[in-house]
């Protein structure tokens, strides 16, 4: 009996296989042909799953998206206090462990890629922006944003931050571990919140 194959697995099974190529290689070596052996299939079956290289490279982008929506709506849906819940979004959104340094460089890859190919980069379109504004309006919400504080102003901030700890993480990951980047967001957070959180 022939064996049956889950496409829509065999699809993400591609696009992680074009994570690790892009991590070991770069977007330059996000080939068809380098990511079909990394994915152990010829180039003909990949394209059964893909038609097109910027086709596949749009998919593994969009899973990226997706496993870290899943896994910050699983946070934002458990019963945590607003702050405590936020900084464990953000945390989220930074490389802390093996997964999240993977997606990230591919995140950053993908975005330079694009950017070199002449398609302008909108903030107000980025997810992790729109992210960011809806945190602040959460804090806010909440009445635990200080008052004084101007919200547009403190989205870029927190929107920067999240980048820069980001790209510092990936580029010196034994000077800003886990630890030294909970101790920055709590602060941070502490520092535009009303109440400390104690993290």
């Amino acid at each position: 009996m022939p064996k049956i194959v889950d496409h829509e697995e065999r699809r993400n099974e591609i696009a992680e296989a074009t994570w690790r190529v892009i991590v070991n290689l770069g977007m330059k070596g996000a080939t068809v042909r380098n990511i079909a052996k990394e994915a152990g299939l010829s180039l003909g079956a990949l394209r059964h799953y893909f038609a097109t290289q910027d086709e596949l490279l749009t998919f593994a982008m969009k899973l990226v998206k997706e496993k870290a929506t899943a896994r910050i709506n699983e946070i934002a849906l458990g019963d945590l206090p607003p702050k405590d819940k936020i900084l464990r979004i953000l945390l989220e959104l930074v490389p802390t462990d093996e997964q999240k340094t993977a997606e990230m460089e591919v995140w950053f890859a993908f975005t330079f890629h694009k950017r070199y190919e002449g398609e302008l980069f909108d903030a107000n379109h980025d997810e992790i922006y729109n992210g960011m504004r809806k945190l602040i309006e959460g804090l806010d919400y909440y009445g635990l944003l200080r008052k004084e504080l101007d919200k547009a102003v403190e989205t870029e901030r927190l929107y920067a931050l999240i980048d820069g700890i980001a790209l510092h993480a990936l580029l010196e990951p034994h000077r800003l571990d886990r630890e030294r980047i909970v101790e920055v967001l709590t602060y941070h957070l502490n520092s535009i919140c009303a109440d400390a959180i104690s993290e």
